[in-house]
């Protein structure tokens, strides 16, 4: 991941509650770490990677994606 960017987002209390809970268990996660992601599996999984010019965002997601879980 070269780049970062800030998102300001509000989410429901009960995910928030759980998002701690996943991270007082697994130190080696922070929450920047499980949104990138989260965000990035919800984008392989309901993009189009069959237009053409989404083909190289599709790839980039995958990369974001893995360079997240295997961090």
């Amino acid at each position: 991941m070269n780049a970062s960017i800030s998102i300001l987002t509000e989410i429901p209390e009960e995910l928030h509650q759980s998002l701690k809970s996943y991270l007082e268990t697994h130190p080696n996660w922070d929450q920047d770490r499980v949104f990138a992601a989260a965000l990035s599996l919800f984008l392989l999984q309901n993009g189009n990677s069959k237009a053409a010019n989404q083909s190289e965002n599709y790839r980039a997601c995958a990369r974001v994606y893995l360079e997240t879980l295997f961090h």
